[in-house]
């Protein structure tokens, strides 16, 4: 099988999210924003695995189009968790980067599928 290099960071991805939740729920006992850092970090790849089987162009291009929302939204809480001091410095630029590389693969698939016939 082809080796799918954003289906496989989209995972990787959603495990490091899952894992944050549960340090943020576990160490600071904060409720809230890890429950939707949780929700927009893990429906990327879920998006992304929809738009692998989607029925048309047109539903491939919108399965990914909502994937680049949700870690564009995923951007937004990491960037709130960490100017609140729940991420400290090197965790959110890891982590962060990770979210950049995917947002970039996706909007780069999405300008390729858009391009072919």
């Amino acid at each position: 099988m082809k080796e799918n290099i954003l289906k496989d960071k989209s995972l990787l991805f959603a495990i490091r999210i899952v894992n944050l939740s549960k340090f943020l729920v576990t160490d600071h006992k904060e409720y809230v924003l890890s429950k939707q850092v949780l929700r927009s970090g893990t429906s990327v790849g879920a998006m992304i695995r929809e738009a692998e089987f989607g029925q048309s162009k047109l539903d491939f291009i919108h399965k990914l189009s909502i994937a680049q929302k949700e870690i564009n939204e995923t951007l937004y809480w990491l960037e709130l968790l960490h100017k609140t001091d729940y991420l400290l410095n090197d965790l959110y630029t890891s982590i962060n980067l990770d979210a950049i590389e995917i947002i970039k693969l996706i909007t780069s698939s999405i300008k390729t599928a858009k391009l072919k016939d």
